[in-house]
């Protein structure tokens, strides 16, 4: 007979003290952080049942089980309540993959080796912005990788989103309207240049050469529909985290570019979209234009963490599953966090934002976001963003890094308006229409290929 030293309640237990206090780092036997760096694992940071959904749920849940609504109520209390309206409502399922522990499934590898690195050197300067201890903007990484608060939580998904240098994704995206038939279609390409905080090994150093003075720059441009081919758009974010990013944008009807207003974050990419640009990487703006961070809540989740890619899979989607033609949702798996940090934050510099709050769920491993919940400015819950990545390395495909350590990356997002019951999904492809194709740390010049006002009319034609 095996017997547990600790007892089912130690854990809730653990958790809503934590809570309550507002603070403390992760890790319920022990901290995590420390622990993932002596050994690699998180393991020894939570008792046993917090490791195995089989061990949580006393044998009703077990690895390669399906979710569906006639059993969903069992994992009720891991899950946030838009995935367990979509399961009980919308004809969603999803199944139950074994947990990851090992720290290197969990980051991308250069990224990791600078979070490691850098670790103890970060601090918020007299406003809220991060520096070095020495006075210097982020030199790469997690900044707060045992973080403390909701402020240090929110740094870790800024100063970073996808946790590369530089990348390229082709994004194949669908709307899926309450009927469950596709009401919109686009691909786009969507790319990123960090400008602080460089963690490749071929980087001339922690800053981007003329750069020092920005956290990044982005830009999307759409590939299909033919109607809205050509629309570009460009965003450069002041490493100040009070600016709001400037935005250009090429309109091919009118042939030029033109500046949009710093402050329109709220509004849909394209016609029929429910992505806008606060959303993206569930943390779209500086987040000095948030405040009144706060942890609400800590404790085990199940989140789509490992085994997302699907390489042998046409242009890597993950198969379709729900709504009332079984197409609103990708069909993923999703395994047992044993700790997620749910921080909350209002958009303070937006006195007009549709928005009074958003939560956002953290995997206290790696600072990831696995889901993103919004509320309307009655404090109605809006709409959900859940996402999925993980390690590039499959039983008979795997993409390595130059080292030979397999690559990480987002693989799919599902954006659901709850209020309307329409879905906009997109996933991490290899190609997109308009001959394009993904691409992570590429050995290109990503500035002057795309990321200048003349780049969009370039890009436009």
């Amino acid at each position: 007979m095996h017997v547990r030293r600790y007892d089912f309640d130690y854990s809730r237990r653990h958790f809503l003290e934590h809570t309550a206090r507002g603070l403390g780092g992760a890790g319920v036997l022990t901290a995590l952080w420390p622990e993932l760096c002596r050994a690699g694992d998180a393991s020894r940071a939570y008792p046993e049942e917090l490791l195995d959904i089989e061990q949580f749920t006393n044998g009703r849940v077990k690895v390669g089980d399906v979710i569906d609504a006639d059993n969903a109520i069992l994992v009720q209390d891991l899950i946030d309540p838009i995935l367990y309206q979509e399961v009980l409502q919308d004809r969603r399922k999803f199944f139950i993959q074994p947990s990851e522990q090992n720290l290197e499934t969990l980051y991308p590898p250069y990224f990791l080796d600078a979070t490691l690195r850098n670790q103890g050197q970060a601090t918020f300067d007299e406003v809220g912005n991060v520096y070095t201890r020495d006075g210097q903007p982020w030199i790469g990484g997690l900044p707060f990788p045992d973080a403390q608060d909701g402020a240090e939580c929110i740094a870790n998904i800024t100063l970073s989103w996808g946790r590369h240098d530089r990348g390229m994704y082709a994004i194949p995206a669908r709307t899926i309207n309450p009927d469950g038939v596709q009401q919109y279609e686009y691909d786009w390409i969507w790319a990123e240049q960090q400008c602080t905080g460089l963690v490749h090994p071929d980087a001339p150093g922690p800053y981007l050469p003329g750069h020092e003075d920005k956290t990044r720059m982005q830009v999307i441009w759409f590939t299909y529909t033919l109607d809205v081919k050509g629309h570009a758009f460009l965003s450069y974010w002041d490493y100040d985290q009070r600016k709001i990013p400037a935005l250009w944008g090429y309109l091919p009807n009118l042939k030029r570019v033109r500046r949009f207003p710093a402050n329109q974050r709220f509004e849909a990419y394209m016609p029929g979209m429910n992505l806008y640009l606060s959303d993206a990487w569930a943390s779209g703006d500086p987040m000095l234009t948030w405040g009144n961070f706060k942890v609400i809540h800590r404790g085990p989740y199940l989140g789509s963490t490992h085994y997302q890619w699907l390489p042998d899979e046409p242009n890597w989607q993950p198969p379709l599953v729900g709504g009332n033609q079984g197409e609103s949702y990708f069909y993923v798996g999703k395994s047992l966090i044993p700790e997620v940090i749910v921080v909350e934050a209002e958009p303070t510099g937006y006195p007009q934002a549709p928005v009074s709050k958003r939560r956002l769920f953290l995997d206290a491993r790696n600072m990831g976001v696995v889901q993103a919940v919004t509320y309307d400015r009655n404090g109605e819950v809006w709409k959900g963003m859940e996402g999925g990545g993980g390690q590039r390395k499959t039983a008979s495909t795997e993409m390595l890094v130059a080292d030979g350590r397999p690559e990480w990356s987002w693989c799919w997002a599902i954006s659901h308006d709850v209020q309307k019951n329409d879905v906009t999904r997109f996933h991490h492809g290899e190609t997109c229409r308009g001959n394009w194709s993904s691409a992570l740390d590429p050995d290109i010049d990503l500035v002057n290929e795309y990321m200048t006002q003349q780049a969009l009319r370039r890009l436009g034609f």
